[in-house]
C-alpha cells in the first residue's frame, strides 16, 4: 500500500501542492514551521478523516481562506481516489467519485500509522488516550467496530443525561443501561480479543529498539469485571450522587509495565518514548500481518529524541519498512536527518510551503 500522489489547496501553509510519491523511504528536509509535519498531518487525515495534532477542520485552513481541499490516490488492492473538502458551510468526503455516506466504507482504503511527539501521552497521558489507540486500529480492522463505539455513545449521552434530570425516569434508565451493556459488551470482547495479537508484537519492537535491555507487557484493564448490568445496578447509588456513569469500556485502560514495574510511574522518559514507539511498531505490524501490506508510515522529526542506542534499534524497523516495498514518510531538519539510512531515499526539501524533490547525490 501507499500513497501515489498528493493534492493540497489551502491546507495549513500550503496554498497549492501536488506531488508525486513512489513506493519506499521519503525524507522531507526543511527548517522549523517551513510545512513538513503538514504533509504528514494532509496524508493522516486522508486515511483516518482526523487530524493526529487533536485539531479541529478550521485550524486547517489557510489563513485568510474559507476552506481547505485534501487529495490523493492510494494504490493497495486496486487504486483508489480520495478527496475532502472542510469548511465552516460545507464537508465533502468523497471516494473513487462517490461521496461517502458511511465512514465504515472509507476507512482502510489508505491505512497510515504516525510517529510523533504526541505519542509520549500513549505512555503517560490519561487513559482515554490509550482507549483512543485500541478503537483506531479496531476501526482500521473491524466493520462493524466504528458503528458499535457509535452506539455506545449515543446511549451513554442519553443515559448521562437520564442521570442529571431531578427526577429519575427509571423505565428510561433501565432501558439505555440494557443498550449499554448490551453495544459495551461487545466493544470489551473486541478489545480483549485485540490485547493477545498486539502485545508480542510491542514486546518485540521494544526490545530491539533498547537493544535487549526493556521487557514490556501490556494488559487490558477492563472497568466491568463481570456481568455489565449487574455492575451497573450495583453503582447506581454512585451513580446519582456523580450524575454520571460510572462503569463501562469508557472508563477501561491499557496498561503497560517496563521490567515488571509501571512504565507511567517508574520509566525515564527516554524508556516512556521507546514504549510509545514500540507501540506504533505494533500497531503497523499487526495490520502488516491482517492485510498482507505495510500501512504508511509518517515519522514526524522523534530522531532528535532518541539516545544514540534506541535510535539504532529503531532505525532497521523503518529500513524493514522501506525495503519491503512500504512507503515511509519522514521529518528531520537538515542537521538532524538520519544519515545511517541506505540507499534509494526519496529526498525532498520543504521551504515556506513548497515541496521540491532534491537530487540524487
Amino acid at each position: 500500500m501507499h500513497l501515489t500522489h498528493l493534492r493540497l489547496r489551502d491546507f495549513r501553509n500550503y496554498a497549492r501542492l501536488d506531488a508525486d510519491f513512489a513506493p519506499g523511504l521519503h525524507l522531507l528536509l526543511g527548517d522549523n514551521a517551513q510545512g513538513k509535519t503538514n504533509i504528514l498531518e494532509a496524508i493522516y487525515l486522508l486515511s483516518t478523516l482526523r487530524s493526529f495534532r487533536g485539531v479541529g477542520g478550521a485550524q486547517m485552513i489557510r489563513h485568510g481562506q474559507k476552506g481547505y481541499f485534501a487529495g490523493g490516490r492510494a494504490v493497495g488492492q486496486g487504486e483508489h481516489e480520495l478527496k475532502m473538502y472542510w469548511s465552516a458551510a460545507e464537508r465533502t468526503v468523497s471516494l473513487d467519485g462517490r461521496p461517502v455516506r458511511k465512514v465504515t466504507d472509507y476507512l482502510g482504503v489508505l491505512r497510515a500509522v504516525v510517529f510523533c511527539t504526541e505519542d509520549l501521552q500513549l505512555v503517560k497521558g490519561a487513559a482515554r488516550v490509550r482507549r483512543r489507540f485500541l478503537d483506531l486500529l479496531l476501526s482500521q480492522t473491524h466493520p462493524a467496530y466504528l458503528p458499535l463505539l457509535h452506539r455506545y455513545a449515543r446511549a451513554l449521552r442519553s443515559r448521562n443525561a437520564l442521570l442529571k434530570q431531578p427526577v429519575l425516569d427509571e423505565a428510561a434508565l433501565d432501558s439505555f443501561s440494557r443498550e449499554l451493556a448490551a453495544a459495551g459488551n461487545e466493544i470489551i470482547r473486541y478489545r480483549r480479543e485485540l490485547i493477545p495479537k498486539l502485545s508480542p508484537l510491542a514486546r518485540l519492537a521494544c526490545r530491539r529498539i533498547s537493544r535487549d535491555a526493556e521487557e514490556l507487557r501490556l494488559e487490558y484493564q477492563s472497568a466491568v469485571k463481570q456481568d455489565f448490568l449487574v455492575e451497573l445496578a450495583q453503582a447506581s447509588r454512585r451513580e446519582r450522587a456523580y450524575r454520571a456513569t460510572l462503569v463501562g469500556p469508557h472508563r477501561d485502560d491499557l496498561l503497560m509495565q517496563l521490567n515488571d514495574r509501571s512504565a507511567a510511574q517508574f520509566g525515564s522518559e527516554g524508556q516512556k518514548r521507546t514504549l510509545a514507539i514500540a507501540l506504533k511498531m505494533a500497531q503497523a505490524e499487526y495490520l502488516t500481518g491482517l492485510h498482507g501490506a505495510p500501512p504508511v508510515l509518517l515519522v514526524d522529526d522523534i530522531m532528535g529524541e532518541l539516545d544514540q542506542k534506541r535510535r539504532s534499534g529503531f532505525m532497521p524497523l523503518l529500513d524493514h519498512a522501506h525495503q519491503g516495498r512500504g512507503q515511509v514518510f519522514m521529518t528531520a531538519t537538515e542537521e538532524n536527518w538520519p544519515r545511517e539510512i541506505g540507499p534509494g531515499v526519496h529526498r525532498w526539501r520543504v521551504e515556506a510551503g513548497k515541496l521540491a524533490l532534491m537530487p540524487v547525490d
